[in-house]
């Protein structure tokens, strides 16, 4: 694929693909008239997002109160298990993981928003997308507002200087991006390639982008994580052939690789879709490209995964108090809140109206991860086996793949060592 053309859009797909729900209103039910309130109703949210993003938050919470003085939201850092629970959360990894243990603590979005009499305009949940914000029956629980999926993402400069144009230089086969990475190694680069959260990419997304399993039934309604098969250990030993050529290199943290990228010590990097604007703010000539596949592997491409920060409800607060949550959830949907947070954060879209601005013309360059990001997202139907598995979603899975894997980048395990270790440690509850 080239990179000048990569831009894979929407145009033509469908989006009911992407699970695209119409707007719904509550049904009105009769209710005596609730005394006014003496002042404007005041809701709390905590969050521990990234610097960037926190800004587009508070920007977005600036505008929700300019235009609307009698409900105000207040945007704090802090734990959220203090003695009075905020009435919104943004949680993810450990401690969306903690919320979630126990007696519940939260109040279903979708119950919110119906109580409220606020319409919920979002997606219908994808298959594709993280478990976690999702019931049963597929209503959400919580509105997944910082959605990503691995993508590979290319310093255009640094191929130039290795002599490779990259308009032309094909990178769609794991075989293509060995012989791009051979020849920056023999221009000199000293970091070809990094990944950011290796065990995200090498095994949970590249997992289903072959639709090979990662879990496996345990008694009736279980799962048993099982990314030890032949696909896993057959990647992970050729990244680490990778690594002793150095075309490869593993940094202890992923923002550290990120971090390495933007300053153009790497020249290539896999890691979240939302990196791209990170590295566009740091000035960089970065192209985006889907992750590359096997193309002896029967069925490939299928599809990745998405998962990121979710928006939650806290249980137990006033009836006045969900109102504004709802009126506050219902804002952050409308088409131009939408649109500026894709574009200020690099997340996924929520509704329609953000699919729609993902394949605008006008937007194509501030937007370019979206739409690799959606069309990679929504490359052929997700399958059973490469759909969203939660035994390998949970942060501490996620960290004891990252761990194993260390061990494969020091030579102290081989692949299947390495991944026959993490199956069996997370396989402890």
């Amino acid at each position: 694929m080239k990179l000048r053309t990569l831009k894979l859009g929407l145009v033509g797909l469908p989006l009911a693909a992407f699970g695209v729900l119409p707007a719904t209103a509550a049904p009105a039910k009769a209710q005596k008239a609730a005394p006014a309130p003496s002042g404007p109703v005041s809701i709390e949210i905590v969050h521990h997002l990234p610097a960037e993003r926190a800004e587009a938050l508070k920007a977005l919470i600036s505008r929700f109160n300019a235009q609307s003085p009698e409900a105000q939201i207040v945007l704090a850092e802090r734990d959220w298990r203090g003695a009075t629970p905020p009435a919104l959360l943004i949680l993810d990894g450990d401690e969306e993981d903690s919320f979630l243990v126990g007696k519940p603590r939260y109040k279903p979005l979708y119950a919110m928003m119906k109580e409220s009499g606020v319409p919920l305009q979002t997606l219908r949940p994808p298959a594709m997308m993280t478990r976690t914000p999702v019931d049963a029956k597929g209503q959400l629980l919580a509105l997944p507002v910082g959605l990503t999926t691995p993508l590979l993402f290319v310093n255009r400069e640094s191929f130039r200087r290795a002599g490779l144009d990259p308009d032309t230089t094909p990178i769609g086969t794991w075989f293509d991006l060995q012989q791009a990475l051979g020849r920056l190694a023999d221009s000199g680069h000293a970091c070809p390639y990094t990944v950011s959260e290796p065990g995200r990419v090498m095994v949970e997304n590249l997992s289903a982008w072959h639709n090979e399993p990662v879990a496996a039934a345990r008694g009736k309604d279980g799962q048993a994580p099982s990314f030890n098969g032949m696909f896993q250990v057959k990647h992970v030993a050729m990244m680490a052939s990778w690594h002793r050529a150095r075309y490869l290199q593993i940094f202890d943290r992923g923002a550290d690789a990120e971090r390495r990228f933007a300053s153009g010590e790497c020249a290539v990097i896999a890691a979240p879709s939302a990196s791209w604007t990170d590295f566009r703010r740091a000035g960089t000539d970065v192209g985006v490209l889907r992750l590359p596949y096997y193309d002896d592997f029967p069925g490939a491409p299928q599809n990745t995964v998405a998962d990121g920060p979710a928006l939650w409800v806290s249980a137990g607060k006033k009836p006045a108090e969900y109102k504004v949550a709802a009126r506050f959830v219902s804002f952050w949907l409308q088409p131009e809140n939408q649109v500026a947070w894709q574009r200020e954060t690099g997340y996924l879209p929520l509704n329609r109206a953000g699919l729609l601005a993902s394949q605008s013309d006008l937007l194509g360059a501030d937007l370019e991860n979206v739409r690799v990001a959606v069309a990679q997202l929504t490359n052929k139907p997700t399958t059973a086996t490469s759909a969203a598995q939660p035994v390998v979603q949970r942060a501490r899975v996620r960290r004891i793949l990252d761990e194993e894997l260390a061990a494969v980048w020091a030579d102290r395990k081989p692949a299947k060592e390495a991944l026959d270790t993490a199956v069996a440690r997370a396989s402890v509850n």
